[in-house]
């Protein structure tokens, strides 16, 4: 029985008895071994060492990572928020907004709209009413401030 022995070397190499390795050809020569300084020797000797740590691959993790920075891997079935926590809804009402108030803006400088109608149709950009820029241009359109381009 190597129990004695295999605590002893744990101690010293600083690990776990399981991590102990004990040379199966010289087994009598580490039965006779019974001080912490017999172990220390044949530790010194090679008949006993540390095993190795075993460590966890992060190669696939790592994968996972490259396609998920491409915007891989984003179903319904990976989405733990709601739609709104995920893109909030006064990040989506921005990317709306500023394209529109950007488009009446360069209709009111060149000349195309005046004041009032830039005024009437930021109003109403700002309750919602056009869901998009292309939205605002059928609507002027239609109206028939702006001509078709």
């Amino acid at each position: 029985m190597l129990r004695t022995q295999r605590r002893l070397a744990a101690d010293l190499l600083k690990c776990g008895k399981n991590r102990v390795w004990i040379d199966p050809e010289n087994i009598e020569e580490v039965e006779k071994a019974v001080t912490r300084r017999d172990v220390e020797n044949l530790i010194r000797q090679g008949l006993i060492k540390a095993k190795k740590k075993k460590g966890n691959s992060r190669g696939r993790i790592r994968e996972v990572l490259i396609k998920k920075a491409k915007g891989h891997r984003t179903g319904h079935g990976s989405r733990k928020g709601k739609a709104t926590a995920r893109f909030p809804r006064k990040r989506r009402w921005i990317k709306t907004i500023r394209p529109i108030r950007a488009y009446l803006r360069e209709l009111r400088d060149k000349g195309l709209i005046d004041r009032k109608i830039y005024r009437l149709y930021y109003r109403r950009a700002k309750g919602g009413q056009f869901k998009n820029k292309a939205h605002l241009k059928m609507h002027l359109t239609m109206e028939g401030i702006l001509k078709e381009e």
